[in-house]
């Protein structure tokens, strides 16, 4: 079971075996991850066709989105606590970490990850024929292993540029925004100097419509929010914040 706090990278690493992995049963669309049988020597088009239950148009989408959800977790299950939980405020704060999870990534490194990768992931490429063979599994996933290491340790994007197109709390979209200090300004010395946040994360915003954004400041101090609420699903964690949402997502008028 994957914790929560590891879901995001989770599904990086899911969106970084997608492209591959779609590339692979592109080259032959006869492949369905979910009923293909192992890969054998001498079958036609129509043999496979007639096995699998699919056309030469490929598999379904939402037996393809089976199969790599299956090949993303069962790989990111075997990863090392400290691979799986990579970010980009872990490897500020820890140089060692800085120095291994680079671009390229060190071969010691790419070797360590490769050893602890769980068999069921190059057998289930090769029953497929997505792989020739269990031997090719570490081509296959070293560019995906880089593709995820870069995007669990990249820096967050400039808040203020990160403008929503609805409301973050009520989800209402026709509405004007405001945005929303998560950590508010007048507690950064505070909060950086307490160690409660780190100095990348102290602009980080919330995109609100007026009335959550006074809400929001209603509900909690300055320091209650820097402290407790500095994201939205931290603030959606509170029952009078999910109350609030669900009422004032109904109120509409027409403008003037």
């Amino acid at each position: 079971m994957i914790s929560g706090e590891l879901q995001g990278n989770l599904e990086s690493l899911r969106d970084c075996l997608s492209g591959p992995l779609v590339q692979k049963f592109a080259v032959d669309r006869r492949k369905s991850p979910s009923r293909l049988k192992p890969k054998r020597r001498n079958r036609s088009l129509k043999d496979v066709e007639h096995e699998s239950g699919t056309t030469a148009t490929g598999p379904p989408a939402e037996e393809l989105g089976d199969f790599i959800d299956y090949v993303a977790h069962e790989l990111f299950s075997s990863f090392p606590g400290e691979v799986q939980s990579l970010s980009y405020s872990g490897i500020q704060s820890d140089p060692r970490a800085a120095k291994r999870f680079i671009d390229p990534l060190p071969t010691v490194v790419v070797e360590q990850i490769l050893a602890t990768v769980s068999p069921s992931v190059a057998e289930s490429l090769e029953a497929y024929g997505l792989l020739d063979s269990q031997a090719d599994l570490p081509r296959f996933l070293v560019p995906v292993l880089q593709e995820y290491v870069n995007a669990a340790t990249a820096a967050p994007p400039v808040w203020s540029t990160t403008r929503a197109s609805a409301c973050e709390i009520c989800d209402r979209d026709w509405i004007p925004l405001t945005y929303h200090h998560l950590i508010p300004k007048q507690i950064h010395a505070k909060a950086s100097k307490r160690g409660w946040h780190e100095e990348w994360r102290l602009n980080s915003v919330a995109w609100l419509c007026r009335a959550c954004h006074s809400f929001v400041h209603r509900m909690a101090s300055n320091e209650e929010l820097a402290r407790n609420y500095w994201s939205v699903d931290k603030l959606m964690e509170r029952e009078d914040v999910v109350a609030w949402a669900n009422w004032v997502g109904r109120v509409r008028w027409k403008a003037k």
